[in-house]
C-alpha cells in the first residue's frame, strides 16, 4: 500500500519481554477488584500518533524505527497503523483497549523537532497509554473495562487518575487518530 496522503500514522509500541507494571497490574486487578476477578490476559503499549505526515508507510517506518527517541528496539516492538481498519497488533477481536492520556500533557514537541529535522515536515506528536484488556468467555468485557479504568476508591478502578488523566475505551479496532486536540488544553477534559 502507498499512501501519500497527509494523515496520521500510530506507533504502537510494547516491551518485547515481560512487562512488570502490566503483570503488577493484572495482579492487583485479580486479587483486589471486583471487576477484575474475570480478567484473563492484561498488556499495556505506548500509542504514539504522528499527524501531519505526508510520507507514504515505508518512509514512516523507516524514520520511527532509525529514532532511539520514540523506542529502543532491544526491549520493544513497535507496530505502525494508519487506518482503524487495520488491526491493532496483539490485539484478537475480544480484547477491550483503554487510551489513559495526561491532561493537558499529550503533545511530544521533542518527537516533533526530531521529525521536522529528519523528514524535513511539521507534525504533530502526540503520546499516551493503552491497556488491552481480555476477560473470561462470558464476562461483561465493556463494563467490567470501564470498572477497571477509572480510579474512585482502593476497590473500584485501576488505570486512570480522573484528577490528572483522561480516558477512552475502544474494542479491539481503535480509531485513528485516537488521541485527540481536547487533551491538550490545560484543565479541560473528563473521564469519558
Amino acid at each position: 500500500m502507498n499512501e501519500t496522503r497527509a494523515g496520521t500514522w500510530q506507533a504502537w509500541i510494547e516491551p518485547i519481554g515481560d512487562d512488570p507494571e502490566a503483570l503488577s497490574a493484572a495482579d492487583i486487578a485479580r486479587t483486589r477488584l471486583a471487576a477484575g476477578a474475570r480478567l484473563g490476559d492484561l498488556r499495556r503499549a505506548r500509542l504514539i500518533e504522528i499527524s501531519g505526515s505526508a510520507r507514504d508507510r515505508g518512509g514512516v517506518e523507516a524514520l520511527l524505527h532509525d529514532s532511539a527517541l520514540i523506542y529502543n528496539p532491544h526491549k520493544e516492538r513497535c507496530h505502525v497503523r494508519r487506518d482503524a481498519a487495520e488491526p491493532v497488533p496483539g490485539a484478537p477481536p475480544d480484547t477491550r483497549l483503554l487510551l489513559v492520556t495526561e491532561r493537558g500533557r499529550t503533545r511530544r514537541p521533542a518527537i516533533e523537532r526530531w521529525w521536522s529535522r529528519a523528514a524535513r515536515e511539521r507534525v504533530t506528536a502526540r503520546e499516551g497509554m493503552v491497556w488491552a484488556l481480555r476477560f473470561e468467555a462470558g464476562a461483561d468485557a465493556e463494563s467490567m473495562s470501564r470498572e477497571l479504568g477509572t480510579l474512585r476508591d482502593p476497590r473500584h478502578g485501576l488505570f486512570c487518575n480522573p484528577f490528572a488523566q483522561a480516558m477512552d475505551a475502544s474494542g479491539a479496532r481503535a480509531p485513528v487518530p485516537w488521541i485527540g486536540d481536547e487533551d491538550d488544553r490545560a484543565g479541560r477534559g473528563v473521564t469519558r
